[in-house]
């Protein structure tokens, strides 16, 4: 299996308070990322050894999840700062041929028997700053955007495309709602906090702590605050860079 992560990756925390049930992937600002262990399996659910998964910083998914991979052409993308419930399942592929006389694996059986190679979903991608409820279930090819809930037991079907800072729930995944405005929900998209180091986050946390619902008006000088902050931050840094050049 072919795991990537972000690029401040220290090593894999086999310490941590939370060790017995997760992979805990350890970055050098104090941040980690879960992974549950028996995480990755196969059709006969075995370890899948082929595949490929990627996870950024400060994201984790519950205890009891599995993504089943069929073949190695197959990718799972988590962002960062994505909090996943228990038991959820990413099933990457497992399609049949429908356009043939049957939908049957006649190869499994051996003797010279033959099917036509399954379907292939595109890669299965969550972005950043997403919330997923207990026993969600997400089918190949689907795209969940930034900022977006999705609701415990939700079937999100394949070559789904979510909106960014939609709620969605029920079976297939329908949106009930947004999180914030229009206007709140670009500002949010523009500001992609979840860039920015964990530090840079607790400098700023009490913002993180504002009700971004109750006055707009407020809410956009906020983030708009928070931008400003967000480009210091980054021009301190180069110029940093600069100097040790």
């Amino acid at each position: 299996m072919n795991v990537t992560t972000s690029d401040d990756f220290i090593g894999v925390s086999a310490d941590h308070p939370w060790a017995k049930h997760f992979i805990v992937l350890a970055y050098r600002d104090g941040a980690f990322s879960l992974i549950p262990n028996n995480f990755f399996k196969d059709w006969l659910d075995e370890e899948a050894k082929v595949g490929t998964f990627s996870i950024g910083r400060c994201s984790g998914l519950g205890v009891g999840s599995i993504a089943k991979y069929d073949a190695g052409v197959q990718k799972l993308s988590i962002g960062k700062f994505v909090a996943g419930g228990l038991r959820l399942r990413f099933l990457l592929n497992g399609q049949h041929e429908m356009r043939t006389i049957s939908t049957a694996m006649f190869s499994v059986y051996g003797d010279g028997l033959r099917n036509v190679s399954p379907p292939q979903y595109a890669d299965t991608v969550i972005h950043n700053d997403v919330w997923i409820g207990d026993e969600a279930m997400f089918l190949g090819g689907s795209t969940v955007e930034n900022g977006c809930v999705i609701g415990a037991r939700t079937v999100v079907p394949p070559n789904f495309r979510s909106e960014p800072y939609g709620i969605y729930v029920g079976s297939p995944a329908r949106l009930v709602r947004f999180r914030f405005s229009e206007k709140v929900r670009e500002s949010l998209l523009e500001l992609a906090w979840w860039d920015m180091p964990l530090q840079w986050v607790k400098e700023n946390n009490d913002a993180f702590l504002a009700d971004l619902t109750s006055d707009e008006g407020r809410a956009l000088e906020m983030l708009a605050e928070l931008k400003r902050a967000k480009r210091v931050s980054l021009e301190e840094k180069q110029q940093h860079a600069t100097a040790i050049y």
